[in-house]
């Protein structure tokens, strides 16, 4: 009996140390090496919250090791325990209050930081932001640059210190698109553009993931993020545009299809072809997040013809109203 309890004594530390080991992998997570002005933030926001929850968990840990061992079952005492009950408002007042303090502390904190951080906010800078346009694919993440006319696959390159804004839809299921060292992650869905800021602050190659499970290889829609200097940007995009074929539109529905794809690259992509992804799957009299111009004046037009129809359907209606009354009518008098 006696090596008994020393037994259960050390299984129930097992837990303990088994998680401290897990956790001592922790300190090459990329979340915790944040490259950018986003991610830092994001980064103070976890240890501010953690630190706040750690002032709830760090004592009720300790008083239930300390209440378990105190009060634990003796072999000496035979006799029935009889408990004296009594009732403490100060003790109330203090586990009751300060977690109600804290979780005041954490909503304030989070509102603010979420304000901060909305994706869509432009982020202040003197350089001119990059504009990046991103599709999510089954399996593999196509970029497009508007602005300098080429595409990728499963690659993407910017300048440092220079904001960049990623325009995110799908044209395959709802997938997430994350690079944590740089910023919190972004659904993408089809039919809708949605927007991130994001920037680097030094040069690097950083970690890009789907983060939403969209099917058999979701685990393979890895990309690399890479951050270089203005001049480095300039040189690869000229190589891209010298060395590369242009991707057509047969070639981006052969794209499309399902499967897995290495990093590729195009010297030019059809005009417009962001857009008419995105307006591929409005349908008329849907509402949603359209990505400005043509989707959205396709949404205007779409709007104007249910109004006419519903309007000819209302006259139609109206008019064999009219004449039902008037065969009651005719058939009253009859009668």
């Amino acid at each position: 009996m006696k090596y008994k309890g020393w037994f259960l004594r050390a299984a129930a530390f097992l837990p303990l140390a088994l998680m401290t080991f897990l956790l001592s992998g922790c300190a090459d997570v990329v979340v915790l090496n944040p490259k950018g002005e986003i991610a830092k933030h994001q980064l103070d926001l976890i240890y501010i919250t953690t630190g706040l929850c750690l002032i709830i968990i760090v004592p009720v840990l300790i008083l239930t090791f300390w209440i378990a061992w105190k009060y634990r079952a003796k072999s000496r005492k035979k006799e029935a325990y009889q408990p004296e009950w009594d009732h403490s408002t100060k003790l109330e007042a203090v586990w009751w209050g300060i977690p109600i303090l804290i979780i005041l502390l954490i909503a304030i904190v989070t509102v603010q930081y979420s304000y901060k951080l909305e994706p869509s906010k432009a982020l202040a800078s003197d350089e001119k932001p990059i504009t990046i346009q991103v599709v999510a694919l089954d399996w593999k993440w196509l970029f497009l640059y508007p602005e300098q006319g080429i595409a990728t696959v499963n690659y993407v390159q910017f300048p440092e210190k220079v904001p960049v804004q990623f325009q995110l839809t799908a044209d395959a299921p709802m997938n997430s698109f994350w690079i944590p060292q740089l910023g919190g992650q972004i659904y993408t869905m089809s039919g809708m553009a949605m927007k991130l800021h994001l920037i680097a602050d030094e040069p690097g190659d950083y970690f890009g993931t789907g983060a939403n499970f969209s099917g058999e290889y979701f685990g393979k829609m890895t990309f690399n993020a890479k951050a270089t200097s203005q001049a480095d940007f300039d040189k690869w995009v000229q190589d891209v545009k010298q060395s590369y074929p242009a991707m057509s539109q047969e070639g981006y529905n052969e794209l499309a299809q399902p499967a897995t794809s290495l990093v590729r690259s195009f010297s030019a992509f059809p005009s417009g072809m962001f857009d008419n992804i995105v307006n591929k799957y409005v349908v008329a009299g849907e509402s949603g997040h359209h990505h400005g111009g043509e989707a959205a004046s396709s949404k205007d037009e779409a709007a104007a013809a249910d109004n006419q129809a519903s309007q000819d359907t209302s006259k139609m209606d109206m008019s064999d109203m009219d004449m039902s009354d008037a065969g009651n009518s005719g058939a009253a008098h009859q009668h």
